[in-house]
């Protein structure tokens, strides 16, 4: 007897039945209702196999963020110390009679990692590397009498270490399902260049595979249209075309479009290329495409120009994590990230060090970055254990190809990276880097070659055998700052690129004086070396901590802006990420290289880099005003004013004037408690001022969401801070109360956070302890509109309660 859940079926006939009979194509959300099984069970592919007492769950799903931080597990604390294994995923899904002269495809944006799939017990394939994204065909396979189908997915996280940070495991990417016409426009099917932009015109190519998996030779009329970001048609084409019998034919079509509105990182401009594919008179297909129209180019002497324009690329480094939501995409998680970056003053981004998410890319193309997208963090040699190198004869190719396909027409992405610090790089004598190098350049110009190939080395040698094999048209330098001026006489009539700088270390709100003693670690990497960091897993939040292949903030930042030459920098890191927790291992299980920490909580050194960025008015005061009677305490501030005068008190402690280079301004002052205030002027003229007031006893909690109305579509978020205040209303730097949590309505807690680096304490749970002052609740929507009411308690303060509005509708994401 079949053991099948027949309510999910008969969930997905419904959901399915409007569209799919229709002529052309349907793409539905295939994410909820999955049953999962953490552990290997045989025969969960067979679809009688009885999975009703499996939990049921929505995919984008990571379960190694539901586990427990553990120095047994073997990801070890570089990869974040949680659990990896096995897991199985099944759903039941009908397909109407209507549907069955369609053919039926499934997309998966990323399973991590060695996923295999069936589909009615039938074997789909198997896809080893995490960060891929691809599809299979189901057709063959499917029942279309309206019985249930059941596909079944089993992941593979089972073999540790294979990544050098936290991974996820789980289907931790989104799943589609799609339905077209036997002729149809092919997955990732169509490439849109503008070869040529004036002022007047852009000239958009347009090549459409269109493919005929009928019997019979198909001709076709392709028509393309292109709309404006308010739907108006600006250029339109036709084309007539003959698509063999099961086969593809790849259609080009030129169109104009007059008076362009270009892309640009302050106003990001979007088009639409809509191809529809008729087979006589009937509509077979319509597959849209966004894109944008802009030029660019790389000077050996000027470095980057956008639409004709110098313009500094100034980029962060992110691992794919979301903190406390592990692996599991989430579009409103991706976008806070970026805004964070954004207000800092970052206009680019570099996706280190594989594919990400296709939505992250959405939301580059529509805020105005600047991608370097990024295959590969090694070729064949190992950097663990069970990483890729594993895999790479059989799949580096198709997994290359696969990102190029995907992401090429993302206006955002402006650069393609075939890999990071590659074993192949590290030593000048190794033979098989510039073949390797060299193959898979070409891979990446035969389907793309309109954007600059690079690849980021940390041999800066000028005979590292990856900077001779010709296959890059940017030299990525990872850190050596110090050899950044001789870069033109080094490599003269090259392009340059820093592809990674910085890695100085932080913990947010801890502060050791002095702050002009600078400590370079070299641990875990060599124990014998000194100093050695703090035994209590903190490092100090003054920009005076690095480690040994790095930099200082103020050090990179300094030297980047003063050189035309370097296009662009990438920061290592934004955010901290979990997992490389450098330079502790275990108990720290998370970074200290962020300029942000876990939670999106801005650490200091955020601001300095606003001093540089951003043109608006900027004053940055630190650290905190709670000490004791007899300390001395170094206040420094980040600005881009030409002065600041600092007092406490009501007294003046001095004025000091910014000098040309980038750097902090430094007061060495006797503690006493009161109010600290800054002024900052511009011209002679006051441009912001700021505070840091002594708090007094902590009184109660303050709840603060990043946006008070959501939508109620089972996705979206609202970041709330937990802060705790004195009876003055004062934020108390220092707070470490374990905070209750309740949440009433149709909302759940998603996941809390405080930054610290070394806390075990989970993630997903109903309290959170403040680390220095500060702590996060990630509060996401079910799918009923009403209000959510948060409510927050501890010991010995006036408890919180903050109302959040859950509004009918999508969120657009």
């Amino acid at each position: 007897m079949s053991r099948v859940p027949l309510a999910v079926a008969a969930f997905h006939v419904l959901l399915l039945t409007p569209s799919i009979g229709a002529a052309q194509r349907s793409t539905v959300n295939f994410d909820r209702g999955w049953r999962f099984h953490l552990g290997d069970v045989a025969g969960a592919q067979d679809p009688t196999f009885p999975d009703s007492g499996w939990p049921l769950l929505d995919v984008p799903h990571d379960w190694s963020i539901e586990g427990a931080f553990s120095d047994t597990n073997r990801a070890g604390p570089a990869g974040g110390a949680l659990p990896g294994g096995v897991g199985w995923y099944r759903k039941a899904f009908s397909m109407p009679k209507a549907a069955a002269s369609r053919l039926v495809f499934v997309e998966f944006d990323g399973v991590y990692r060695n996923s295999e799939a069936w589909i009615n017990g039938q074997y789909l394939g198997k896809r080893p590397y995490g960060y891929s994204s691809f599809e299979y065909e189901l057709t063959p396979h499917l029942r279309r009498d309206g019985g249930p189908n059941v596909i079944a997915v089993r992941v593979d996280n089972s073999q540790q270490p294979n990544s050098r940070w936290y991974s996820g495991s789980g289907i931790y990417r989104h799943i589609r399902l799609v339905t077209t016409a036997p002729v149809h426009v092919d997955h990732w099917g169509t490439y849109v260049t503008t070869p040529e932009v004036t002022s007047a015109t852009a000239r958009v190519r347009l090549v459409t595979t269109v493919r005929n998996a009928s019997p019979v030779d198909q001709p076709v009329t392709l028509r393309a249209v292109v709309y404006d970001a308010a739907g108006k048609e600006v250029a339109a084409a036709s084309s007539e075309a003959l698509v063999p019998r099961d086969s593809v034919n790849d259609v080009a079509q030129s169109l104009i479009i007059p008076t362009p509105t270009l892309w640009s990182v302050e106003r990001p401009y979007l088009y639409r290329a809509v191809s529809r594919v008729a087979c006589g008179t009937k509509p077979c297909d319509e597959y849209v495409t966004p894109f944008g129209v802009r030029t660019f180019s790389f000077d050996a002497a000027r470095g980057f120009l956008l639409n004709g324009t110098p313009l500094k690329i100034r980029g962060v480094c992110l691992h794919h994590d979301l903190g406390a939501l592990g692996a599991a995409v989430n579009t409103r998680a991706l976008e806070r990230q970026l805004q964070i970056m954004k207000a800092m003053g970052a206009n680019a981004l570099r996706t280190s060090h594989n594919p990400p998410a296709p939505e992250l890319l959405d939301l580059t193309d529509r805020m105005g970055f600047i991608v370097l997208d990024e295959a590969f963090d090694m070729w064949k040699k190992e950097k663990t254990k069970y990483d890729y190198h594993l895999d790479w004869d059989a799949w580096h190719v198709r997994d290359l190809s696969d990102m190029v396909r995907r992401d090429r027409n993302h206006p955002s992405v402006f650069m393609w990276s075939i890999g990071n610090e590659v074993m192949e790089q590290w030593t000048d004598t190794d033979t098989t880097a510039a073949p390797l190098a060299r193959e898979l350049a070409g891979i990446v110009r035969r389907l793309d070659p309109t954007r600059p190939i690079t690849s980021a080395n940390n041999n800066g040698s000028s005979a590292n055998p990856v900077f001779h094999a010709g296959a890059l048209d940017l030299l990525g330098h990872n850190y050596h700052h110090e050899a950044w001026a001789n870069f033109p006489t080094q490599f003269p009539g090259e392009k340059f690129i820093i592809t990674e700088a910085m890695s100085a270390l932080n913990s947010r709100g801890y502060y050791e004086q002095p702050s002009d003693s600078v400590a370079v670690y070299y641990t875990p990497y060599d124990t014998s070396k000194r100093p050695l960091p703090n035994q209590n897993g903190r490092i100090s939040a003054y920009d005076n901590r690095r480690a040994f292949w790095g930099s200082l903030h103020e050090e990179s930042l300094r030297l980047f802006e003063r050189y035309p030459f370097l296009s662009g920098m990438f920061i290592w890191q934004g955010i901290d990420y979990l997992g490389e927790p450098t330079p502790y291992e275990w108990p720290a299980r998370s970074s200290y290289f962020g300029v942000v920490d876990l939670a999106g909580f801005p650490k200091d050194p955020y601001y300095l880099y606003q001093s540089v960025w951003i043109t608006r008015p900027m004053l940055h005061l630190l650290p905190h005003w709670n000490w004791t009677a007899g300390e001395t305490i170094d206040v420094w501030a980040y600005t881009n004013a030409d002065e600041v005068e600092l007092f406490l008190n009501g007294a003046s402690l001095g004025v000091k004037r910014k000098p040309e280079d980038v750097s902090h301004l430094m007061w060495r002052v006797p503690y006493a408690p009161g109010t600290l205030r800054a002024v900052a002027r511009k011209s002679g003229r006051v441009v912001a001022t700021e505070e840091v007031k002594t708090a007094g006893t902590p009184a109660r909690v303050a709840l603060a969401p990043d946006r008070p109305a959501i939508h109620a579509d089972g996705s979206d978020l609202s970041f709330v801070t937990v802060t705790v205040l004195d009876s003055a209303g004062v934020p108390v730097p220092t707070a470490d109360q374990l905070v209750r949590l309740r949440l009433e309505g149709d909302a759940r807690i998603a996941g809390v956070d405080n930054g610290d680096q070394i806390s075990h304490a989970p993630f997903k749970a109903d309290s959170v302890r403040l680390f220095e002052g500060k702590a996060l609740v990630i509060v996401r929507a079910g799918r009923t509109a009403g209000t959510a009411t948060l409510m927050a308690a501890a010991d010995g303060v006036t408890p919180a309660t903050v109302r959040i509005e859950l509004k009918a509708g999508g969120s657009g994401y």
